[in-house]
């Protein structure tokens, strides 16, 4: 399913080391203004090459549209935007045509269609999520004007963990390092950390934390398409995800429920709760507080070292690492688990004008 989303719906195409990779945007309302500046703004935050922790793939990333657009503003009908491979390298990865990498998916998109795109991982690559970013832009242009605001930041690299919560940080200072975390002291030692593991040639993961404020009570779905399982679902699709936890997570579970309820009180004519282990949603749905959460990255498959696997004959192989990769994905995460946050508030945005009269 190359598809997400049911009333703002983005459906992503494209290859890691075809043409490019692109997206079409169907639901998107009419009359939204597009700020290409702010879209290519969103883009440059993933790109590759951006310092010397991670990949150096050389691609502007710069997109073009072509539909859906009319005198600055959108009319209606399905956004199409590309954005043009210009760095690709495949040689780089022709002696994996007939191997399976360890925990790529090498092997499984084998057995799935029969056939492969060796090339970068094919469909299978990060590079797909740049067709998310810049549908997850225009998905926070449309959220803009009702006061959301979505951020993200690295929390954690391998055991090098941020100890202050969302709420003690200036959310602000994320973009003022390499890595992304807004504690300038434990990010210097994060990109320390990662740099130190890609000169040996291996790879490491860590924790981005994502904080949304300014969402209205009542957005999400009673049953299954529950606010939060649809931000899980979304989270989960990225590539490299291996968890997920939203509120007091696992570590709820240590807490007695007098102690984790969620105590409702009025403020200024406003229903408030006292704290906030629900993570601001409630029976699926939102109500009001911030919606915090944890995506899990684990340490990138590709090693500049050799690595024991087979070939498609099944015979032992060794697989050297070749190509141009992040040691860890976490700093280039950021945006992409923001653009995903938007996706989903997009669709839930406009599916809940539909369910309900109005007042």
């Amino acid at each position: 399913m190359n598809t997400y989303g049911k009333q703002f719906r983005i459906t992503t195409f494209g290859e890691s080391h075809g043409a490019g990779i692109g997206v079409v945007i169907d639901g998107c309302p009419a009359g939204l203004h597009l700020d290409l500046d702010f879209i290519q703004h969103e883009l440059d935050r993933r790109k590759p090459g951006q310092s010397k922790i991670t990949t150096q793939r050389k691609e502007k990333d710069e997109f073009q549209i072509l539909s859906g657009i009319f005198e600055g503003k959108t009319t209606g009908t399905p956004l199409t935007l590309m954005i043009w491979n210009e760095d690709a390298k495949s040689k780089d990865y022709a002696h994996i045509a007939e191997q399976f990498r360890p925990s790529h998916a090498d092997y499984t998109y084998q057995q799935k269609y029969g056939v492969r795109d060796y090339r970068g991982g094919g469909r299978s690559s990060a590079r797909e999520t740049a067709a998310r970013v810049a549908s997850g832009a225009i998905a926070k242009l449309l959220l803009q004007p009702l006061g959301v605001q979505i951020y993200a930041y690295v929390s954690q690299v391998g055991k090098l963990k941020l100890e202050k919560a969302y709420q003690e940080l200036d959310l602000s200072l994320t973009e003022d390092n390499i890595v992304r975390c807004p504690d300038q002291a434990v990010a210097q030692q994060m990109i320390a950390l990662i740099d130190e593991t890609r000169k040996k040639g291996d790879s490491i993961g860590g924790i981005v934390t994502g904080v949304i404020k300014g969402v209205p009570v009542g957005w999400g779905e009673p049953v299954f398409d529950k606010l939060h399982a649809e931000l899980g679902k979304a989270m989960l699709s990225i590539n490299a995800v291996k968890g997920f936890e939203y509120g007091s997570g696992f570590e709820g579970v240590q807490l007695y429920g007098s102690q984790h309820n969620d105590a409702f009180y009025t403020e200024e004519g406003k229903i408030k709760t006292r704290t906030n282990h629900s993570g601001g949603i409630q029976g699926g749905i939102s109500n009001g507080a911030d919606i915090y959460f944890n995506v899990a990255f684990k340490p990138v498959a590709t090693l500049m070292r050799d690595q024991e696997s087979i070939n498609t004959k099944g015979e032992a192989v060794t697989v050297s690492g070749k190509g141009r990769h992040d040691p860890c994905v976490v700093p280039r995460a950021v945006p992409i688990v923001e653009s995903m946050s938007a996706l989903v508030l997009a669709d839930f945005y406009l599916r809940n004008k539909a369910s309900r009269m109005n007042d």
